[in-house]
């Protein structure tokens, strides 16, 4: 918590630096540094004391950790009643409280975890979604202003909410993934989007980080983190957090018995190609689900299907998609040899033809320069290489002459571009397997949501109670922000124009702006009207600017109620 006055920035060559994140200048203070002989350098251990002053740079704005390493000195006295900021966001606060009540998040979390814990969850699950980030150090900055949910809106130092996140135990996190798919209604056919992502980890030994095969290569361990998503209503169902080094196709029959085990019967799965094998096709056959797996035109697994096809249905009426500005055909067959059943392979052609062309070539290219530099060496060149170009090499030193381009090669995957292939157990249309298909554009917006909006490109822990405590939060603010993307995107069809605030991150920066001010007697008041942008957006969650105007009365009365019993 960030205390109500300023002191001089303590004076101590090399052990004070600064970090600016957006307007404002947190001050660090280093503690030791630590030398890491795999790294070969020193690490420093450090911690933010305070906030720098916006009128004068020698001083700051200290916190409890600047409290707890140089309390020695001589402080002024915390002014009463002014622990909170003159100026509160409500915005996008009073939106995820709906969302919340909605849900019931609250009560299932108060189930688990108990009231005053459910009140910091859910505070450190909306942080991160407004603020884009799930650093502790920054919490008490955000809480200073905007309301919380917390008991009394009570400001949580970082070091408490370290505490908080080592504290959470499996058994709160599992029982509240099973109430929450509990409440799911099993009888209803749906189809589950399931794809996985992997995350760094900087710092900790945690047991399930190990060096695996990450998608952003930063040189560090990670870990495997994958979400079940309800495509037919559009929300996150469970997730799978595994060692790195776990393939994703080794871990699909692992989510298949838990998706049994949460009761789903009746429901079909949208997987990507990472997750195809025959052993797990035969395994979807014998739990009865439905599957639908998207395979790129140049696999091998359906090179030679769209080949057979290309030029039966492009440009033909029947077989235009207009929803998708796409042709497509269906036909029956196998997915291998042995393959007991007849699968349907939904053939598409799109207007990425040219951009996939161009990639073809630009790589072309570099390979050529590549081999080009090498003549007259002595080196190995990778199948990647041979797969398009003829080497001629001389047999007695192995030095490279030329490099052929394999020409037949090049224009057989030139042929294939802008095609791609549905593959479904169950029998539909091409324009059904599609649409189908697009529905899981919110969970894969939503992974991409998860690293680049909600901070977590990385974690930031030490022990494995703190990771597996942040992967849960994480997954409540995916809740939240899913239901913010859908209902925004709802709204959005309805609208003649295409308005750049409808996406979530835009939303939330303008529903930021609906600010409540303390005024001389102390109460919080609006500063002004709800804007006409703002009115577009509180629209997608069925709200209005007299219920803002109602809940920022509320709120007023309550931080006037709970400043009356601090004092």
């Amino acid at each position: 918590m960030y205390l109500n006055f300023e002191v001089d920035i303590p004076k101590i060559p090399g052990k004070i630096n600064y970090v600016k994140k957006g307007s404002t200048v947190y001050v660090r203070y280093v503690l030791e540094r630590v030398y890491h002989p795999e790294k070969k350098y020193n690490v420093p251990e450090q911690r933010i004391i305070g906030k720098r002053s916006e009128k004068n740079p020698e001083r700051m704005i200290p916190n409890e950790t600047f409290v707890k390493y140089f309390g020695g000195q001589k402080m002024p006295e915390q002014k009463a009643g002014q622990s909170r900021s003159s100026c509160l966001r409500i915005g996008t606060f009073l939106v995820i409280q709906k969302i919340l009540n909605g849900y019931k998040l609250p009560e299932i979390l108060e189930k688990y975890l108990g009231k005053k814990e459910a009140g910091l969850f859910l505070d450190l699950a909306a942080y991160s979604l407004i603020s884009e980030n799930n650093a502790a150090q920054y919490y008490p900055s955000y809480a200073y202003n905007h309301p919380l949910f917390t008991g009394q809106m009570h400001i949580y130092s970082d070091s408490k909410i370290s505490d908080f996140l080592a504290s959470l135990t499996d058994d709160q996190r599992i029982g509240f993934v099973n109430e929450w798919n509990t409440n799911r209604d099993h009888r209803e056919k749906i189809y589950i989007s399931y794809d996985s992502t992997n995350k760094n980890c900087q710092a900790g030994d945690l047991r399930f980080v190990e060096f695996g095969h990450p998608k952003e290569d930063r040189g560090l361990p990670v870990f495997n983190y994958s979400i079940a998503y309800d495509t037919d209503n559009k929300v996150p169902l469970f997730y799978e957090q595994y060692p790195g080094s776990i393939v994703d196709v080794s871990q699909l029959q692992y989510m298949l018995k838990k998706a049994e085990g949460y009761g789903y019967k009746r429901v079909g799965f949208i997987l990507d190609r990472g997750y195809f094998c025959r052993e797990n096709i035969q395994y979807m056959d014998e739990c009865g689900y439905d599957f639908m797996i998207m395979v790129k035109g140049m696999s091998g697994l359906v090179r030679q299907t769209i080949l057979e096809n290309k030029g039966e249905f492009e440009n033909i009426r029947k077989y235009n998609i207009r929803k998708f500005k796409t042709f497509g055909k269906t036909i029956k067959k196998k997915l291998y040899t042995s393959d007991k059943k007849e699968r349907y392979f939904h053939i598409y052609s799109d207007q990425k033809a040219c951009a996939e062309h161009e990639q073809i070539e630009a790589k072309i290219d570099r390979m050529t320069k590549y081999l080009n530099s090498l003549k007259g060496e002595k080196v190995a060149v990778g199948d990647g290489y041979k797969k398009y170009f003829k080497l001629e090499i001389y047999e007695d030193d192995g030095t490279i002459i030329c490099a052929r381009e394999r020409t037949e090669v090049i224009q057989e995957e030139i042929d294939l571009c802008g095609y791609f292939v549905i593959v479904t157990s169950k029998q539909m249309s091409a324009e059904e397997a599609l649409e189908l298909y697009k529905s899981r554009d919110v969970s894969e917006k939503l992974f991409r949501g998860d690293k680049s909006y909600l901070g977590n490109r990385s974690l930031r822990v030490q022990s494995d109670e703190a990771a597996n405590a942040k992967i849960f939060v994480e997954f409540v603010s995916l809740i939240i922000r899913s239901r913010m993307y859908v209902l925004l995107k709802n709204e959005m069809e309805k609208l003649d124009k295409k308005p750049n605030y409808m996406t979530v991150p835009a939303a939330i920066r303008e529903l930021e702006k609906i600010e409540l001010v303390r005024q001389t007697d102390g109460k919080y008041r609006m500063d002004h009207a709800v804007t006409a942008t703002q009115k577009t957006i509180l629209k997608a969650f069925d709200m209005d600017a007299d219920q803002i105007q109602d809940r920022a009365v509320g709120l007023s009365r309550l931080i006037e109620k709970y400043a009356e019993k601090g004092k």
